[in-house]
């Protein structure tokens, strides 16, 4: 069973290996361990958390 974390403030964790489905139907996949998820749609690197939104807050 996949495990997905949700934080108040921060990423989504979701443990992996992982691939994820954007809005326009491109997929990207990750093979680490656990992954953080950009729910701020501000990372550098989206959909993957690289916390770029802190500079912008």
């Amino acid at each position: 069973m996949r495990r997905v974390s949700l934080r108040r403030k921060g990423p989504m964790l979701v443990e992996g290996p992982v691939e994820v489905e954007l809005e326009d139907g491109t997929v990207v996949s990750s093979d680490r361990f656990r992954v953080a998820l950009c729910t701020y749609r501000r990372s550098r690197r989206y959909p993957w958390c690289d916390t770029s939104h802190r500079d912008r807050a």
